[in-house]
């Protein structure tokens, strides 16, 4: 089912409650989820496979996210010139003034370079963007690499700029949300997948950097890139 699309168009009424109906059924039998959003005309919109920022969760996925084309890039690919999606990850680096290693630390951990990943909170892309951070980008697509790479990027600037280039919680807003750093008086939220996701960020970050200054990665940074694990296949 990882290829069919339900609900494209202006639903209301009978044909809006059928069409729920299906999407749940369909999201039930293939552990796949369920995502919802409603036009500026009123009209409802369900799909199993969403295209773009406008999409909220209405059933989370029960499965990993789906890795269409390419799955989870080969982590020795990332310590070397290899990188993937470097041409994006670069461009969008210059464009934010975000050093590009941190960007692919973000990514690395984030999606495991999957373009695809879909997290059960509806977080999406390479870089996790939430439905209302796509928005607040203007991401048409939120699966197309350039645009996904593009916001993340941005995004990332303005957290780093909100909390004064301090890494750490710029990183811990990413993924808590800079409303979390804030109430919890400018420090990392006590979240245990936040406490853990700042420090692994900054240590593949650190890594990357030292890759990108060496013609040949060590073998104990080869190694430790092949046990990244993207944190959109283990979060709740």
């Amino acid at each position: 089912m990882s290829g069919s699309r339900l609900g494209r168009g202006v639903l209301a009424g009978t044909a809006a409650l059928a069409l729920s109906f299906a999407c749940v059924l369909e999201a039930y039998a293939a552990d796949d989820g369920c995502y919802t959003y409603t036009d500026e005309q009123g009209g409802i919109h369900l799909t199993n496979v969403p295209d773009n920022g406008h999409y909220a969760v209405l059933i989370p996925s029960a499965s990993p996210p789906r890795a269409s084309a390419p799955a989870a890039a080969p982590a020795r690919a990332v310590a070397g010139e290899a990188r993937p999606y470097r041409a994006e990850v670069d461009q969008a680096s210059a464009r934010a003034g975000v050093d590009s290693a941190l960007l692919h630390a973000v990514i690395m951990v984030e999606s495991g370079y999957n373009p695809r990943a879909v997290s059960r909170r509806g977080a999406a892309g390479l870089m996790q963007l939430m439905p209302e951070t796509a928005r607040r980008y203007k991401v048409a697509n939120v699966f197309d690499p350039a645009q996904n790479v593009r916001a993340g990027a941005q995004y990332l600037a303005d957290l780093l700029k909100l909390f004064r280039n301090d890494l750490s919680l710029a990183l811990a807003a990413y993924n808590a949300g800079e409303g979390a750093v804030l109430k919890y008086g400018r420090s990392v939220p006590p979240f245990p997948e936040t406490v853990a996701y700042v420090p692994r960020v900054i240590d593949y970050y650190s890594r990357m950097r030292l890759a990108a200054q060496t013609s040949r990665p060590s073998e104990a940074v080869l190694s430790l890139l092949d046990r990244v694990q993207p944190i959109s296949e283990s979060a709740p």
